[in-house]
């Protein structure tokens, strides 16, 4: 809702602090949530010279939140608190992979742009239930991120913060609900890399991945019980057929 732009800015401005340049955080130097790069890039387009991000005014964090994070996932066009949580996720990990989530979510092609068919997905489904999903969904990747050991615990209670205020702005249509929700700053942009063994360790606990590579495995075992070089070759060809799977899944949960 446009109504809600301002105070998910607040939010938002609280989860992502001052000015930090921490050598593990893929965003490099950033103060209240901008990078370095973006806020380069923003004042050449604007035709001013480049200085640091630590000048940045506070009309120009709006500014740039405005355009390049609000309005790219449509945000007066969501409904009130899923346009907060997909904010706020936009801010952290990029529009276009907050998009994906929430399309997902609603069964749509994840294009990674919300546009009318995405919005009209999203009308006819449960804002708070959404707000839920996007949520759970989005701190389960994180905790497959390298950065997730440096950055995790502010990452965990920034999203447990993001879902306790968006679904009290989902149940109020449009209240001003600040308070404790957004506590203390979560910094560390949430993007890069996976690390191999938790995408493995998440891939495991999907009960039909593990059950379509038991089953293979399951036969090259009954194959081995027996004797021959034809018996032999066929279970060698099944469980390598596994381990292509198993990886597989991993790529695309990486994807």
């Amino acid at each position: 809702m446009r109504e809600n732009f301002a105070e998910s800015l607040r939010a938002v401005l609280i989860h992502e602090g001052g000015y930090v340049n921490h050598p593990k955080d893929p965003g490099g130097a950033t103060n209240k949530g901008i990078t370095h790069r973006t806020y380069t890039a923003w004042l050449r387009q604007h035709n001013q010279p480049v200085r640091s991000v630590k000048e940045i005014t506070d009309e120009e964090v709006a500014a740039i939140y405005k355009a390049q994070y609000w309005d790219a996932v449509r945000g007066d066009d969501l409904p009130s608190g899923l346009d907060y949580a997909v904010f706020d996720f936009a801010v952290n990990s990029g529009p276009a992979r907050a998009a994906q989530f929430v399309q997902r979510i609603v069964g749509v092609d994840a294009d990674g742009v919300i546009g009318a068919q995405t919005l009209a997905a999203i009308g006819r489904t449960s804002a708070k239930q959404v707000v839920a999903e996007l949520c759970a969904a989005r701190l389960t990747w994180l905790k497959r991120l390298k950065t997730w050991a440096t950055f995790g615990k502010g990452w965990a209670r920034r999203v447990a913060e993001v879902r306790a205020k968006a679904i009290r702005l989902a149940e109020a249509s449009y209240v001003h609900v600040t308070g404790p929700e957004a506590s203390e700053p979560a910094p560390g942009k949430a993007s890069g890399p996976e690390s191999t063994t938790a995408t493995i360790k998440d891939v495991l606990s999907d009960k039909g991945a593990v059950g379509g590579v038991a089953g293979v495995l399951g036969a090259a075992g009954t194959l081995l019980g027996g004797n021959g070089p034809v018996q032999y070759a066929i279970a060698a060809v099944l469980v390598m057929a596994a381990l292509t799977g198993i990886w597989w899944l991993v790529r695309g949960r990486q994807a």
